[in-house]
């Protein structure tokens, strides 16, 4: 077969990509960054992500750019009239919702008036529907009615159509101070996030996928189909900050390790397990906390092992092979695949690198676990590395995890010591287990 084009993506990497299946679980902004991505990445023709492009955003306000991917697919010059006569009813339409939430908006201007609203929204309405704050130690009425709050709402809407994320987040977060329609406040806490993941805001995001979470629990508690509906987007849009903000790595960790959150993985988006996979295994070079670390990575290789006929790619399978096969070359040759698929992945590119030195690191301290003797040569093979490299590696791995051996250079080896598991400790770690087979037992009889 010939060789492929320079640039391009192999076919194999290419059957692998999520994108069609993000994509139904993600707003139409949030969808951009991703098409851009392939686009830049040449995963697919040029002119067919264009027309991807128009065909995602030709039903926003983005009138100027959805004009300049019309020119760009039709090779003209001008666009037609109906674009400019667009244009202008969405200027008109700001001005108007400009002009009538400018009350509102000078209200907030006033930071004694904002931080004198009650965390009660309806104590600052009065009977008529005005809202009443506390200014000066005084009682002060100020004459905005429930349909003027509201106009903030379609405010932010229409500018977050326009692409104006930074103005849309402070529309909405000023409609939900006042609001007190509990539907509208839920979209604008959607809408926010939205904003704060478009702006790169990672602190304020992790804030909103907080406020989403908490409206998810409460505001559907009685619905659980709607529940698992809901937390399948939210698990999709967080992968916005689970991957570009390290402070939220963690957070995010643990959120889809509980049991609501596992629970719709397996049940609605299976192929999420990538993404727990890659950033379980990536902290190792960034947890402090080993017994947390070795947690994690037993609650992966857990619902890896029982999604395994659900769903697998090469990063999934590397797990498999190496945690639960227990195969050396079966996980070398997955974690070459891995790497190839992590570097077209939207969301895992820039962590390629981290994952593989984590997962040489996996490799090698299992490896080393079950050896006595260890081949320096056959080790630096099973990691993809010439010698010299591997020797090196060897001389870190014992120096970081300060591991009980010794290097020969003359043999080329390293000789583990494995001290003997005490009695008491082989006991105490077959009762945990037993333990453990005892409640999940008792929790599946209890359930017929």
């Amino acid at each position: 077969m010939a060789d492929e084009p320079a640039g391009t993506v192999p076919a194999e990497v290419k059957s692998y990509d999520l994108t069609p299946k993000l994509i139904p679980n993600l707003d139409r902004h949030l969808i951009f960054p991703l098409l851009e991505f392939l686009d830049n990445n040449e995963s697919l023709p040029h002119e067919e992500m264009i027309k991807a492009k128009y065909d995602l955003l030709k039903t926003t306000n983005m009138t100027d750019f959805v004009g300049n991917l019309y020119r760009e697919i039709h090779n003209v010059d001008e666009v037609p009239e109906e674009f400019a006569q667009k244009r202008q009813v969405v200027l008109d339409t700001l001005k108007d919702l400009e002009e009538k939430s400018r009350k509102v908006l000078d209200l907030f201007d006033d930071a004694e008036v904002v931080s004198n609203l009650r965390s009660d929204k309806a104590q600052n309405m009065n009977d008529d529907g005005g809202y009443v704050v506390v200014r000066a130690g005084l009682m002060w009425e100020v004459k905005v009615t429930v349909d003027m709050v509201n106009v903030l709402f379609e405010f932010g809407q229409q500018q977050f159509s326009i692409g104006n994320y930074i103005t849309a987040a402070d529309l909405l977060y000023q409609f939900r101070i006042l609001s007190t329609d509990g539907e509208k406040t839920a979209q604008a806490t959607w809408g926010k996030l939205a904003c704060e993941i478009l702006k790169t805001d990672w602190d304020a995001a992790m804030e909103e996928v907080t406020k989403v979470k908490d409206l998810i629990e409460q505001k559907l508690y009685n619905n659980p189909l709607s529940q698992l509906q809901h937390r399948t987007w939210l698990i999709h849009w967080a992968l916005f900050p689970f991957f570009n903000h390290d402070p939220a790595r963690d957070i995010l960790i643990e959120l889809f390790f509980s049991p609501a959150f596992i629970n719709t993985i397996q049940t609605s988006c299976p192929w999420i397990l990538r993404y727990l996979a890659a950033a379980v295994i990536t902290n190792r070079n960034r947890s402090r906390n080993t017994g947390q670390y070795q947690k994690q990575l037993k609650d992966l290789v857990r619902v890896v092992k029982q999604e395994l006929y659900e769903y697998q790619d090469p990063i999934t399978e590397f797990v498999a092979a190496l945690c639960i096969d227990f195969d050396f070359e079966e996980a070398q040759r997955k974690l070459g695949e891995a790497e190839e698929v992590l570097k077209n992945d939207f969301f895992l590119v820039a962590t390629a690198e981290a994952f593989v030195d984590s997962a040489r690191h996996l490799i090698s301290e299992s490896y080393c676990k079950i050896h006595q003797r260890i081949d320096i040569k056959d080790l630096a093979k099973r990691l993809n590395l010439s010698q010299d490299e591997g020797e090196k590696w060897i001389v870190n791995l014992i120096r970081d995890t300060r591991v009980d051996a010794k290097i020969d250079y003359k043999e080329g080896t390293v000789v583990m010591n494995h001290p003997p598991q005490s009695v008491y400790q082989q006991v105490i770690e077959r009762t945990k287990g037993g333990f453990f087979r005892t409640q999940v037992i008792t929790a599946a009889v209890s359930k017929a």
